[in-house]
């Protein structure tokens, strides 16, 4: 690199879900973008078939070459900071009052009620709430970041929707849709995809099972994932007779679990407050899937619009889940209708390319670039959506939220 990057990201590492944004960053930015990782990646993350970074000509390490590193972030137009605990790398950018956007997800995943701590207040004020007035931008991650922040008044009107942009496939959806549902009989297909641990809820699954069963209705249900829930899981298949209409897969790497998508009908998505964002939400609408998903995970109240490209259930409502994932095994052509629009919402708006413009498009706005720093022109930039990613990210209750995504269905 002759020249220092004029736009640099910094976080613990790289990943799939990263990448494609990244590389939009770089074209468009001519080459003059760097991604900082302060971290290698995680063996747990690389036996999930996460997949690593190498070949990635903007790709540096702090670990490996910390000094032109910190030479990067100093003297950078513009640095994103996100997903790394250690303050240090942007600290004398934040003291000097040079532009830094901050990428987040929520900070009180286990209740906000933690907000009370001295301690932790301490260290937010520090981190986040003294630089309020200084050219900091947070952009959230989560529906819910933006709540999380507003405790600690950090950000006041200058909170931006974001999130994970994994890979962005186009289809042809007539052809899509056609060829979903299981089997020649081309049975209701649900799917459902994660870990499976406490968070995840994969038994709100069989409990959806155990519905469409006892409702005398044809189906097949996939469970893709391992972990410490997975014997619960088989015991409550068994016990309730699921096991010609379950199967479960086991783990499978990011392309494998795609292929599933591709020909599932409905996505079920059961996590609780504790997923911040869920990229699943991302990939399975992507790939036409009608989603079914819990009004507290991240992703949902900025993805999903309840009853036109998915639907949500209050948390932990399991008879509401169930209502709907029958709705959707009696009503196939709804079923199609709703994965057709969850596919333009990611193919039209939430997708690495129009985030990756709509962010440098905002930096030019505020002055931290130069339009002639970019490839954006009037003719290529991205349509300013309302509710797409860089537009102003509602301040939300917690408690409030479930009513706010259900007022808003009936508004539309």
């Amino acid at each position: 690199m002759t020249e220092l990057p004029k736009v640099v990201f910094v976080s613990n590492y790289i990943n799939h879900h990263q990448i494609p944004v990244c590389n939009e960053w770089f074209r468009l930015l001519k080459g003059s973008f760097a991604f900082i990782q302060t971290e290698p990646m995680e063996e747990e993350r690389l036996a999930m078939g996460w997949q690593t970074a190498e070949g990635l000509e903007y790709l540096f390490c702090a670990y490996e070459q910390p000094q032109l590193c910190k030479e990067m972030i100093e003297q950078a137009k513009l640095v994103m900071f996100g997903g790394c605990e250690d303050e240090s790398y942007i600290e004398g950018r934040l003291k000097q009052g040079k532009p830094v956007i901050r990428n987040s997800e929520r900070l009180y995943r286990e209740g906000q009620w933690k907000a009370i701590s001295p301690r932790g207040l301490r260290r937010k004020y520090l981190d986040h709430t003294r630089y309020r007035k200084a050219p900091v931008y947070l952009l959230c991650s989560g529906a819910y970041v933006p709540s999380d922040f507003h405790i600690v008044r950090a950000y006041p009107g200058k909170m931006l929707r974001w999130g994970y942009f994994p890979p962005h496939r186009t289809y042809d959806m007539d052809v899509l849709l056609g060829q979903k549902g299981y089997a020649e009989e081309k049975l209701p297909y649900f799917l459902w995809v994660g870990r499976m641990i406490e968070l995840k809820h994969p038994e709100q699954a069989i409990e959806v099972a155990s519905h469409l069963k006892s409702k005398g209705l044809a189906f097949h249900m996939d469970m893709i994932g391992d972990g410490s829930e997975k014997e619960r899981v088989e015991k409550q298949i068994k016990e309730r007779g699921l096991q010609g209409y379950v199967r479960l897969c086991g783990s499978m790497k990011p392309d494998e679990v795609r292929a599933y998508m591709e020909q599932a009908d409905v996505f079920l998505f059961t996590s609780d407050r504790r997923e911040g964002w869920g990229a699943v939400v991302n990939e399975s609408m992507n790939s036409g899937c009608a989603v079914v998903a819990g009004h507290r995970i991240g992703s949902v109240p900025f993805l999903i619009k309840d009853g036109e490209n998915g639907f949500v259930y209050r948390d932990g409502n399991v008879r509401e889940l169930c209502h709907i994932a029958e709705e959707l095994a009696r009503d196939r052509e709804k079923c199609r209708l709703i994965g057709r629009q969850a596919y333009e919402t990611i193919h039209r708006t939430w997708n690495a390319e129009y985030a990756a413009g709509r962010l440098l498009h905002f930096a030019t706005q505020k002055g931290f670039l130069l339009r002639e720093d970019t490839l954006l022109s009037e003719e290529t930039l991205p349509s300013d959506g309302v509710d797409g990613p860089c537009s102003e990210a509602p301040v939300i209750s917690e408690r409030g939220m479930y009513a706010y995504i259900k007022r808003k269905a009936k508004e539309r």
